[in-house]
């Protein structure tokens, strides 16, 4: 489809430059003819007066045949110049046209990809409860307790979908969401989402370390909790019991920064370019039966930085562990 409309924009272009390029040839060829018809009149004019009728008349023909020559030139190297112009222009004007069509281009696959992967992890959950739901249904001794187990999974799979739109939501009304350019402590904004996983840790036997200093930030201290909340649930869940995660908030050369570090499995060097794509996983799974998420939380976290005009970094070995660093405007 876009090596079509690069070829139609190839034809624009090419028009464009060849109505500029034989337009201007014309004007050239207009005015150089005249000037040599014009030269050869004041010659013939001049040696009138000292020719012979025969000298003269011979003398016009000559002058005749050499602006006819002259004019053949012209017209010659005015073809050649043309057909230099289409032949560069249509090759320059081919890589301009894929060179403004590749944006649009990665913009339609990526859509394209999100659409398929979107439609795969709605479809994951209403498979299974339309599977459950099915059994039950051909099942005619279904006692109350197993109602209640189908209920609970069918709830469970309903969560999951609720989830999933709310991050699905996110990210498109992300899209045109301009942070709030206000200054918040940073302190504050990790405190409040440790509140969030005081318990998930304490179950997993996680220990938290924090190094809090009072720094501040430009932004919107909602969405900045939100940030460090999905590095702290990505820390949480990669890694094994009895590990450390670490938080530590600084300043440096007018910008605020927030590191989110574990010890846990890593990611390997070749999907750390891909792990902030949407619905992407760095464990390779989409059955979530290891660890659970949809891929949609790095993604988040990676508009909400980008909102703020910051960015996020990622540093991880296999089985060493992952440092997530996030840069801020300093607020004031």
């Amino acid at each position: 489809m876009f090596r079509s409309a690069a070829v139609k924009l190839t034809i624009w272009y090419i028009s464009v430059i060849m109505t500029l390029s034989l337009g201007l040839s014309f004007v050239i060829y207009r005015l150089s003819s005249e000037e040599l018809a014009n030269n050869t009149r004041r010659q013939v004019y001049f040696f009138n007066k000292d020719l012979s009728p025969s000298d003269f008349s011979t003398f016009a023909r000559l002058r005749q045949r050499q602006l006819d020559q002259g004019l053949g030139r012209l017209r010659a190297d005015l073809i050649l110049f043309n057909f230099f112009v289409l032949t560069a222009g249509g090759a320059g004007s081919y890589a301009l046209a894929r060179r403004t069509l590749r944006p649009l281009e990665a913009s339609l696959e990526a859509q394209k990809r999100f659409t398929a992967d979107a439609s795969h992890e709605l479809r994951t959950p209403l498979t299974a409860m339309q599977a459950e739901i099915e059994v039950a249904l051909r099942d005619k001794n279904l006692s109350k307790n197993e109602t209640k187990n189908l209920l609970e999974s069918n709830l469970e799979e309903v969560g999951k979908l609720k989830n999933l739109s709310a991050g699905l939501l996110r990210l498109a009304s992300g899209e045109n969401m301009l942070a709030i350019k206000n200054s918040v402590s940073l302190r504050g904004v990790v405190t409040d989402s440790l509140e969030r996983f005081t318990k998930i840790a304490e179950q997993k036997n996680i220990n938290i370390q924090t190094q809090l200093k009072n720094v501040p930030a430009k932004g919107d201290r909602e969405s900045l909790v939100d940030l460090v909340s999905i590095l702290m649930d990505n820390a949480i869940k990669y890694s094994p019991s009895g590990s450390e995660v670490t938080v530590s908030i600084y300043q440096k050369d007018r910008s605020s920064f927030i590191k989110v570090s574990d010890n846990g499995i890593g990611i390997q060097a070749s999907e750390l370019p891909r792990i902030f794509e949407r619905f992407y996983r760095a464990d390779s799974s989409r059955t979530k039966s290891t660890v659970g998420g949809y891929g949609l939380g790095l993604a988040i976290a990676k508009k909400i930085t980008e909102l703020h005009n910051g960015s996020i970094e990622v540093k991880s070995a296999p089985n060493k562990g992952t440092a997530f660093t996030v840069r801020l405007p300093a607020g004031v």
